[in-house]
């Protein structure tokens, strides 16, 4: 249903009384988003649904955990200009439960280097405290600041 101001309203709505093309057109964003169909057609003929379908509702859905129960966190971290620190907060992090999706490190200046990381993790797997403790733990790291989250 649209808004007046042209604007679509979201809603969330059991998959119970989705019609199939809805769910089925899910799948087909999830199969293409995986790599598992290498085009948009492939992955239509794999889930049964016409391209125009999917076309016609691949902006419009999305999957309520993909949107809304996964939280991003971005820290700010001070690391001593040696080889392997990266490395070893990427590791961290990855046996945090963390999943990266950018990081922008600086030119190292006196020695240390600032990076920025943004993760995404479920909610309630880990602490702001102990992510902190976690990542201060690591050879090599100075400070880390937890500079936004969701």
């Amino acid at each position: 249903m649209a808004a007046k101001d042209g604007g679509g309203r979201l809603v969330v709505v059991s998959t119970e009384v989705l019609p199939d093309i809805v769910l089925k057109v899910l799948e087909a964003k999830s199969m293409r988003a995986r790599g598992e169909a290498g085009s948009s057609a492939e992955a239509c003929r794999a889930v049964g649904i016409s391209r125009s379908a999917y076309y016609k509702y691949k902006d419009c859905v999305w999957g309520y955990e993909e949107q809304l129960t996964n939280s991003i966190i971005s820290l700010y971290l001070v690391l001593r200009d040696e080889k392997g620190v990266l490395s070893s907060i990427i590791k961290g992090l990855y046996e945090l439960g963390m999943n990266i999706l950018t990081i922008n490190q600086n030119i190292p200046v006196d020695s240390v280097a600032s990076v920025t990381v943004s993760c995404r993790f479920e909610k309630g797997t880990v602490e702001a405290g102990a992510l902190k403790a976690a990542l201060k733990d690591i050879d090599g790291v100075v400070d880390v600041k937890i500079i936004s989250g969701e």
